[in-house]
């Protein structure tokens, strides 16, 4: 995949082989209508199409609402002394990663050997594989990068000794100038992957320390795994697991175990963690390492990985991040919507919408009901609900209401809880100025990789 370099910060993102302007718009493209179809995005967006010109469902992103989240995080990272790796795998467009590097990210992170593949095609030189790499391809592959371009950094995740012994063998025949970075995890009680404990998490260091194909760069982990709330109780349990990560990197530096990373090259070592959940509790529990000597004798990077902060939502992070409303001076906003109309009306209290698992995010709460859409646009009852999703329909539950309140072919705004599983059933998303408009207006599209 070749295409036009654009340099964004340490970063390089280059435009997919069209360019997104000049990607020609088709059926394909769920929503856009039938007049778009046969025209490039370009002359497309050159007809100042409205929203109300797109075919429901649709989903979209809010302009004004993503550069205010995204200018919100920067700011705030930048204030707490930590660095941001956003977590790229929650949209899958290279268009959301450039901007994100434009306002000052150190890097990208990505979820699998795949999607560390698309990002260096497109030009990304620094990129955090928040997983194992263990697929015998994607290492081979990691390898011949890193052979033909010694300044690409790519930082891979390793939990477990085989896991170590299985980098090793598959690679055995890259060249001996080749190591891979790696990052031990150190994981918790009944969370995902990670070395169960602070011994477990040395013998691996130990196990990278004697490679002669793996670097340890780092340390890190998953603290969203650990709680899904705000109670005393999930704070507790998060804490804990960042003090233990803040112990591990302490004790590793003073080993010496990073020495031969950042010694030749003046790198500092990596100390990595989520998220969008409890952003502030990584700032409290390692921003501090995050100094000339990280009060160890090693320079010390704190790397923030949140992935859904730019487009936020109506639902979970909405109710769990720190710096969601009523939490922030500045709030982030919920940039993503659905918009799906009314086709049926069976019964007084209930009405059926065009919408449904193909085209919204449903695992962490269904859409929630906002407001009617149009010109003569007028609240939803005030109890109005979504109840269920099938494949391609929404249950509007309407209790108490009447024919008259969400009529047939009427459209009705839905707020949706989670990015991470609302990018992934869009090949194109439109971007609109503002989604609180009377009329909002399409003014660019973003191209995902999925």
């Amino acid at each position: 995949m070749t295409g036009r370099s654009v340099v964004a910060a340490d970063n390089v993102v280059a435009a997919p082989s069209e360019g997104v302007q000049d990607l020609v718009l088709g059926p394909q493209h769920k929503s856009l209508p039938p007049a778009a179809w046969g025209l490039t995005v370009r002359d497309y967006l050159a007809t100042a199409p409205h929203l109300d010109e797109l075919q429901t469902p649709v989903l979209t992103m809010d302009r004004s609402a993503l550069d205010a989240n995204r200018a919100v995080m920067a700011d705030w990272a930048r204030a707490a002394g930590v660095q941001l790796a956003p977590h790229g795998k929650t949209s899958m467009s290279p268009q959301l990663w450039k901007e994100q590097l434009d306002a000052g990210s150190w890097g990208i992170t990505l979820a699998t050997g795949w999607q560390v593949q698309i990002g260096r095609s497109l030009g990304l030189n620094r990129i955090m594989l928040a997983n194992a790499l263990l697929d015998p391809a994607g290492l081979r592959w990691a390898a011949a990068e890193i052979a033909a371009d010694p300044n690409f950094e790519l930082y891979s995740w390793v939990d477990g000794v085989d896991s170590v012994r299985e980098m090793e063998r598959h690679l055995e025949s890259a060249p001996d100038s080749v190591r891979l970075n790696v990052i031990v995890e150190l994981g918790g009680p009944h969370g995902r992957t990670g070395a169960r404990g602070l011994a477990a998490a040395h013998e691996v260091a130990d196990a990278v320390d004697k490679s002669p194909r793996l670097r340890l760069a780092g340390v890190g982990g998953y603290e969203g795994a650990l709680a899904h709330d705000r109670t005393p109780e999930g704070l507790a349990a998060v804490r804990h697991y960042l003090d233990e990560i803040a112990i591990l990197h302490q004790e590793l530096a003073s080993a010496g175990r990073y020495d031969e990373f950042t010694g030749p090259a003046g790198r500092p070592a990596i100390v990595t963690a989520g998220g969008s959940a409890y952003p502030d509790l990584v700032v409290e529990r390692l921003a501090g390492l995050a100094d000339e000597s990280g009060g160890h004798g090693v320079p010390t990077a704190v790397v923030l990985r949140s992935g859904a902060y730019l487009v936020h939502d109506d639902g979970f992070y909405s109710g769990i991040s720190p710096l969601a409303a009523g939490r922030s001076e500045r709030p982030l906003r919920s940039a993503m919507h659905g918009w799906a109309r009314c086709v049926s009306r069976p019964e007084t209290e209930l009405a059926l919408l065009d919408a449904g698992k193909r085209d919204l995010p449903f695992d962490e709460g269904l859409p929630v009901p906002q407001r009617m859409a149009g010109p003569a646009s007028t609240a939803l009852p005030v109890h109005a609900n979504v109840s269920a999703l099938n494949d391609q329909h929404t249950f509007l539950r309407l209790p108490g209401g009447s024919a008259a309140d969400v009529p047939v072919g009427s459209v009705v705004r839905l707020g949706l809880s989670h990015p991470c599983t609302a990018f992934d059933k869009w090949r194109l998303i439109p971007v609109i100025d503002d989604a609180g408009a009377e009329r909002p207006r399409v003014v660019d599209f973003l191209l995902t990789y999925f």
